[in-house]
C-alpha cells in the first residue's frame, strides 16, 4: 500500500521560490517512478517534473529551467524546488506514483501573486 502526503505549498511573490515535498510510505517508493502534477481551476492536470527509481529527471516544457526534483531515499521524499515562479505556476500540485494502479497525494496549494 503506498501513501503521499505534500506539503510545502503557500502563498509567494512573482519571482520568489517555494519547495514542495511529498512524503511516501510503502515498500516500493524508493524505487518507483514518482511524478509531480499540478492542476489550475478549469485547466487539466499536467506533469510538472518526474524521477524514476534510478534519479533519471524529465519536466513539463513550462518548467524552462525553473524547478528541480529531487529525491532522498533514506526519508522516502521527494522534492520539487520551484524557483522564478510565475502567476501561471498558480494550481494545486500533486504527487504521483503508479505501481499497479495510480495513487495521489491530497494536493498543496501554490498561489503565485504578481
Amino acid at each position: 500500500q503506498v501513501q503521499l502526503a505534500e506539503s510545502g505549498g503557500g502563498l509567494v511573490q512573482a519571482g520568489g521560490s517555494l519547495r514542495l515535498s511529498c512524503a511516501g510510505s510503502g515498500t516500493v517508493f524508493n524505487v518507483a517512478t514518482v511524478d509531480w502534477y499540478r492542476q489550475a481551476p478549469g485547466k487539466e492536470r499536467d506533469l510538472v517534473a518526474r524521477i524514476t527509481g534510478g534519479d533519471m529527471t524529465n519536466y513539463g516544457e513550462f518548467v524552462k529551467g525553473r524547478f528541480t526534483i529531487s529525491r532522498d531515499k533514506a526519508k522516502k521524499a521527494v522534492f520539487l524546488q520551484m524557483n522564478s515562479l510565475e502567476p501561471e505556476d498558480t494550481a494545486v500540485y500533486y504527487c504521483h506514483l503508479k505501481y499497479l494502479k495510480d495513487y495521489w497525494g491530497q494536493g498543496t496549494q501554490v498561489t503565485v501573486s504578481a
